[in-house]
């Protein structure tokens, strides 16, 4: 096996290994309480929720929780935005000794129903807007109890007068529910008194704390077991990588989506562990994500690259001081180097590109910040005790510096498995390495790089090309905003390279002045072929855009005209 030749870049105040706290998740809130009660702990559209509030309103859920059958090991789906509400509720069912089923508001009924059978769930904690698609579906479903919110449950007056106006223009209908039956509201919830402590016999390395599912990219969606100690694991090793910040001294921006594994490990856990505040927005909005850097002097703002690529194509970014900004970690997708050079410059605080999966709660390798070496185009060396390899493909078998082939990760914050799926789990655990289905090399400092997706590979008249490196080319080009490439069916070269673009706001380039840009930068076989202009890309919830989402659109108009 490969020797860990990148501990060798290490700065003094990082360390190279860690002890980790033998703690289930809920005993940072626990501490946090303990410690500082009256400190911030959520801001969410002019509403702050304290420490005591947060701890007090996570034991009336799990009490009720438990009122209603909820027992040690139960799965309890939580369909919500980033609010209040997404954290009481995560905490609340941790306490109560159940599992968190971290489930994507914007799921057709389809892939609700699937997820919710999948896991078993027995109770489902969602927006009243999204009570009508669970009641289509809960039938075909474990579920005993929904538990209804809304937006307006936790914001302060008269924005919560005025939102169900507001709530009822922008979809069209309003719903009221009563508590009732195995409806009950969130906001009656919210009106115990007395709460109990809830005992139960824990096992911190067994203990199962989220159920994770994966974007279903390679087929039906899998959910990613994910103990107390893989979430602790790594949380802990997020706060020892940020070493220069203060913990309970920076505010945390949250528009990651908690139900996406980055956003949850990144915000909603680092915050509570460390005592930070964190800045709640319940869908990302780049004027609104600029006022609320400016205001709160957001200090730590984890996300995605087209997050970034979203603030630094406002027209008026420079009205706004951005300065607070100390650290970004950019995860989900490839940070393109010129988006890292203008968020720097722009803001003074630092971006670096990081690098995980769903299957590795999920962080395993960064940049480093402040100190140590930092190279372009790389995700950076693995993390504190996480081992990492590149392995011929579909073994574990390791391959020399610089040859390209599936990355493998080891550490304590790897996944148990995958929830009732023992064969794919033993085909993504190889004694005890995760094998990741991402492609790529180390070089002789101990920095890997990503070349692509094993799936995502172009093959075109027996050349193998990485769409990674032809879409760093044209994010370098002045007008593209955004950019995904994507092999197509091509009858003469089995694939051809089609690149998808949308140009900035004011630009335009035509396709014979893209094919001349990347003539002159990438090797003949790897232009692309075919230009794509559209005014926006398919994405996830957090931001990561779709290329199997377009490569399937291609094919159903191949499929049209045979």
């Amino acid at each position: 096996m490969t020797e860990k030749i990148w501990l060798k870049n290490y700065p003094p105040n990082i360390p190279k290994t860690m002890e980790y706290e033998e703690i289930p998740l809920q005993e940072y809130l626990t501490r946090a309480v303990e410690k500082t009660p009256k400190k911030i702990a959520i801001h969410f559209l002019g509403k702050d929720i304290t420490y005591k509030e947060l701890y007090d309103s996570s034991l009336k859920f799990a009490n009720y929780l438990v009122k209603i059958g909820i027992k040690k090991d139960d799965r309890v789906a939580l369909m919500l935005p980033n609010c209040p509400q997404s954290v009481i509720a995560y905490y609340g069912v941790l306490y109560a000794g159940g599992i968190v089923v971290q489930t994507n508001p914007l799921y057709t009924e389809r892939e609700v129903e699937y997820q919710l059978k999948d896991a078993g769930a027995k109770v489902i904690v969602t927006l009243d807007i999204l009570y009508p698609r669970i009641m289509k579906v809960w039938k075909n479903t474990d579920l005993e109890n929904i538990i209804i919110t809304g937006i307006k449950d936790f914001l302060p007056f008269p924005k919560n007068l005025l939102y169900p106006f507001v709530q009822k223009k922008e979809y069209g209908f309003k719903v009221t529910v009563e508590h009732s039956g195995s409806n009950h509201l969130f906001t009656e919830i919210m009106k115990i008194g007395e709460v109990n402590v809830i005992k139960f016999t824990s096992n911190y390395e067994e203990d199962i704390a989220l159920l994770q599912y994966t974007g279903g990219t390679t087929g039906f969606p899998k959910g990613v077991m994910l103990t107390h100690k893989n979430l602790v694991a790594n949380v802990q090793m997020c706060s020892a990588w940020m070493s220069e910040c203060i913990p309970g001294k920076e505010v945390i921006m949250g528009v990651l989506p908690f139900f996406h594994v980055y956003g949850m490990t990144t915000v909603l856990l680092l915050s509570v562990m460390r005592g930070d505040k964190m800045v709640l927005m319940p869908k990302f909005d780049a004027t609104d994500a600029l006022k609320m850097i400016q205001k709160h002097k957001t200090t730590l703002f984890p996300g995605a690259p087209t997050l970034y690529i979203g603030l630094l194509n406002h027209p008026e970014i420079n009205k706004y001081d951005l300065s607070s900004i100390k650290a970004c970690i950019s995860g989900s997708a490839p940070l393109p180097v010129e988006v890292q050079e203008r968020f720097e410059k722009v803001t003074g605080g630092k971006l670096v590109e990081g690098y995980g999966l769903t299957e590795s709660s999920p962080v395993t390798h960064s940049n480093f910040i402040w100190h140590g070496e930092r190279v372009k185009g790389s995700i950076g060396v693995p993390w504190p005790d996480t081992d990492a390899a590149i392995f011929k493909t579909d073994t574990t078998e390791s391959l020399p510096i610089g040859e390209i082939g599936e990355i493998a990760v080891k550490g304590p914050q790897v996944m148990k498995g995958y929830w009732n799926r023992p064969e794919e789990t033993e085909m993504t655990l190889r004694d005890g390495w995760l094998l990741t289905g991402d492609l790529g090399y180390m070089n002789e400092e101990g920095y890997f790089f990503v070349v692509d997706r094993k799936k995502d590979i172009i093959i075109a008249g027996g050349f193998n090309i990485y769409p990674r490196e032809v879409e760093e080319v044209l994010y370098e080009h002045e007008a593209i905003q955004e950019c995904v490439v994507a092999g197509v069916p091509d009858p003469y070269r089995g694939e051809t390279v089609k690149a998808y673009i949308v140009l900035k706001d004011g630009y335009q380039v035509s396709e014979e002045e893209l094919n001349k840009y990347c003539r002159a930068n990438l090797a003949a076989y790897k232009v692309p072929r075919i230009y794509d202009f559209r005014s926006e890309l398919p994405k996830t919830a957090v931001g990561k855009i779709l290329r199997r989402t377009l490569v399937e659109e291609e094919k159903t108009k191949l499929e049209q005209t045979i």
